[in-house]
């Protein structure tokens, strides 16, 4: 749900380097938050069910404090394929949905943008999959020895199938999604009591955890059927520890309702929830630093701390043209400066 105006102060490759950076570290920060929800959502196999705080403590015990983390160094190389593949279907669907004057609606605009996180996400789910397998395995007695390993052992053992094992639930978890997003951001102006384009960065911020919490409390039991089918496997110990046994997406839903409750489906909603706030804060406050230093760097402000503006500089000019107009400014000085015969 994190986006960015566009801003031609900055060229593509800034853009990315701090996009990249706000990604990864806000999913390292989060990433123990992650660990706990994916273990709530899975289960732990034999024994009395545990919560997700008492399941995280167990794997600090068991695994170490190194295994808080597990499965966020795939996490984080994810982010580079994904953001790219979603940026480039986006506005293919923006176009698609606008209308002859170039004019598109909200309702279209969050559905251009679930549809492209949508394929960005099929295309990438087989990083999922490992993801949610490095997540269960134990690292002391560990089935998968890093990210490449994983990929050739499941890809070998379980077939090329299995990479995209529950990618069904993602595909139809969208439209719930979409639906939350929308609820919150045609009643924002009812929220804030005021028009969207006079909203501040903090109200942008708030909009944007509102609309990530609802989508994903009312699209959350399809991600729990979706990592229980990631999960089970029989190369991990205990079948991925996975706590109900099923043989498809219908069963496990049906299986989880029966022995578990409806509830069971929003098993780690809470460490889920708890996790949008950092995650959103972190990521907007380091892409505004990188932003900061990239700016000032091209020569628009006067400081890499702040966002005065450099006096004189015409902030309409893309990095290139001021860079070209500072050396044309630069050679005219000089030029007067010669002596003349």
């Amino acid at each position: 749900m994190a986006t960015w105006r566009r801003d031609g102060r900055l060229t593509g490759g800034q853009r990315l380097v701090c996009a990249g950076l706000a990604g990864v570290l806000s999913l390292s920060l989060t990433a123990p938050l992650e660990l706990a929800t994916v273990l709530a959502q899975v289960g732990r196999g034999p024994g009395p069910p545990q919560g997700p705080w008492a399941a995280s403590r167990s794997v600090w015990r068991a695994e170490g404090p190194r295994a808080l983390w597990k499965g966020n160094g795939v996490a984080c190389l994810r982010l580079f394929p994904y953001s790219v593949l979603q940026l480039a279907a986006y506005r293919k669907f923006l176009l698609l949905f606008m209308d002859d004057r170039g004019y598109i609606s909200q309702w279209h605009a969050i559905m251009a943008g679930s549809l492209a996180g949508m394929v960005a996400t099929i295309v990438t789910y087989p990083t999922d999959v490992i993801k949610t397998r490095l997540i269960m395995q134990n690292l002391q007695k560990p089935s998968y020895m890093g990210i490449s390993h994983a990929f050739c052992t499941i890809y070998h053992q379980e077939g090329f199938l299995a990479l995209y094992r529950g990618i069904s639930l993602t595909v139809i978890g969208a439209l719930p999604f979409s639906a939350g997003s929308f609820l919150v951001y045609v009643n924002l102006n009812h929220i804030w009591n005021g028009p969207r384009d006079r909203f501040s960065p903090f109200q942008n911020f708030a909009n944007s955890c509102l609309a990530a919490g609802v989508a994903q409390t009312i699209s959350y039991p399809f991600d729990t059927v979706k990592r229980k089918m990631q999960a089970q496997s029989h190369c991990l110990s205990h079948c991925g520890r996975v706590d109900t046994n099923f043989s498809g997406a219908v069963d496990c839903f049906q299986q989880v309702v029966k022995t578990q409750g409806v509830l069971a489906l929003w098993n780690g909603l809470t460490a889920n929830l708890l996790k949008i706030v950092p995650y959103f804060g972190v990521m907007f406050s380091t892409f505004e630093f990188c932003k900061r230093i990239y700016l000032y760097q091209n020569g628009y402000t006067v400081s890499p701390l702040s966002y005065k503006l450099t006096p004189g500089v015409d902030q309409s000019l893309q990095p290139q043209e001021l860079r070209e107009l500072q050396k044309l400014v630069k050679n005219d000085n000089f030029e007067a400066r010669k002596p003349t015969l």
